[in-house]
């Protein structure tokens, strides 16, 4: 499904040259999600009339040489985004006919760069989810292949840029959410260094491991729209508040790179031959191209998903307990008392997932559990971390897959802990905050898209970013 663009300096070229304008590029895409959006289930939302105003006056912009770096790129956002005016649900019952009263910082500085919002996407219910098939309204499809999933939690942001319904989507990423679908729609997707974008306006699934990320066709577009949203915020104490490189201007890779592979990993039982295959050919590409290539060891492979769920329904036991039915979103109707309410609500209000991790995460927070199970996964994700950060020291990327295996099909997963264990390569960089990039490596022998994961040292996103350029270059080219 070749894209009518790729990338917004194409589309910039077209709009200087008078060849398209903005309001065209709506239009296209508005009717591409008119043509499949009943099959594949994205949008939840679409802002035609908005969009439509919006193109309008970036045209006018344009005319007059004022438009921001932006123009011309139409966006969809994740529906855990706040913009306000606009509906924000989490894909969530529990936040039946809630709008925004705010505009989140990242969406905000989007717009101020002249993005476009066509739409608000479907996504796992509260972000929680690796398939796109804990939505309250209904399962997203992949683009590829409709029997399949298209991977989660940001699986309608992924299948949207896939589809072609728009040109980039914003996601979020708590233990692999934009890596993992893009990986199985065949996209780039981006995850920060935690603390790089501000989360002011993400609602909140585990707030020590979320990150907003941009999910693309090229690695051009994942910067531009990196070093729009990134920056300190007076809205988020947990935004870093290093400088800000122009990452678009910085995608001219080293001429070698040490490269280390996590050989433990491509080792495992249950790793897809063609995944294992299409690894086994970007080394070998590499090593061609005179990089250092060499095994590594990590020790803690097995520990990262029990430590990682251990931490993260924690933390969202926490998170979700605002939301009660007492002051907006979804009310029982049947309920006698106060306690009833909060009953009823929060049973009827959240979804199977949901309602899993919330109790997953008061057991390991209670009295009795709290030392064995919480703390004790705190002490392992510092030994992660520094185990991460150690190898990073040494080399300068990590590479390894995105996902065990290509998209499955719909249903095919009902254990959730064979669903969890899906997770097993995405988590490595949520545990240790550090950014992680997943980009297209081919694909199976069903045309299923593959992805490779790249991670790099805590703010390295310039070089992350100029690499994983190079090496979709290469793929372009084969």
């Amino acid at each position: 499904m070749k894209p009518l663009f790729s990338s917004l300096s194409e589309i910039q070229r077209e709009l200087a040259a008078g060849t398209t304008s903005c309001r065209q590029l709506v239009e296209y895409y508005l009717d591409t999600i008119s043509q499949r959006n009943a099959e594949l289930n994205v949008f939840l939302e679409v802002w035609a009339d908005e969009a439509r105003q919006q193109a309008a006056a970036i045209d006018e912009k344009l005319a007059q040489g004022t438009a921001g770096k932006l123009a011309g790129m139409v966006i969809g956002l994740k529906d855990v985004l706040a913009y306000q005016g606009h509906s924000l649900q989490s894909s969530s019952r529990i936040l039946d006919g809630f709008k925004s009263l705010f505009t989140g910082t990242a969406v905000q500085r989007l717009l101020a760069e002249d993005a476009i919002f066509i739409g608000r996407q479907n996504c796992d219910e509260f972000a929680m989810g690796g398939s796109n098939e804990n939505s309250a309204f209904g399962v997203v499809r992949n683009a590829q292949d409709p029997s399949r999933v298209p991977g989660g939690s940001s699986g309608g942001s992924a299948v949207a840029v896939q589809a072609d319904m728009c040109l980039a989507s914003i996601g979020s990423d708590t233990g692999g959410s934009v890596r993992q679908p893009a990986a199985f729609c065949g996209v780039i997707g981006l995850k920060p260094t935690y603390s790089r974008i501000s989360r002011y306006g993400l609602v909140a699934f585990a707030s020590s491991f979320d990150q907003i990320g941009p999910i693309t066709h090229s690695v051009e577009d994942a910067a531009r729209l990196l070093e729009v949203m990134a920056g300190p915020d007076g809205y988020d104490s947990t935004a870093s508040q290093e400088t800000v490189p122009a990452y678009s201007e910085l995608l001219t890779p080293a001429p070698q790179y040490r490269i280390g592979y996590i050989a433990n990993a491509i080792d495992r039982p249950g790793l897809q031959p063609e995944v294992h295959a299409a690894l086994e050919d970007t080394l070998a590409t590499l090593r061609s191209q005179g990089h250092v290539v060499e095994p590594v060891e990590f020790p803690m492979l097995e520990e990262m998903i029990p430590t990682y769920y251990i931490l993260t329904t924690a933390e969202a036991s926490s998170n979700l307990s605002r939301f009660d039915g007492v002051k907006y979103g979804y009310r029982a109707p049947d309920v006698t008392d106060l306690e009833s309410l909060y009953k009823k609500t929060r049973a009827q209000g959240f979804g199977p997932e949901v309602q899993r991790r919330i109790m997953l995460g008061t057991f390991v927070l209670s009295a009795s559990y709290y030392d064995a199970y919480y703390t004790k996964a705190q002490r392992v994700r510092r030994l992660i971390k520094e185990k991460t950060d150690e190898l990073l020291r040494q080399y300068d990327f990590l590479v390894l897959p995105t996902t065990p295996t290509t998209a499955f099909k719909i249903g095919e997963k009902q254990d959730p802990v064979s669903m969890y264990l899906a997770d097993i390569f995405t988590v490595q960089a949520s545990l240790a905050g550090v950014p992680a990039i997943s980009i297209p490596a081919g694909v199976d022998n069903e045309g299923l898209p593959i992805g490779l994961q790249i991670l790099s040292g805590a703010f390295r996103e310039a070089d992350l970013l100029a690499f994983a350029g190079s090496l979709t270059a290469v793929e372009a080219a084969n």
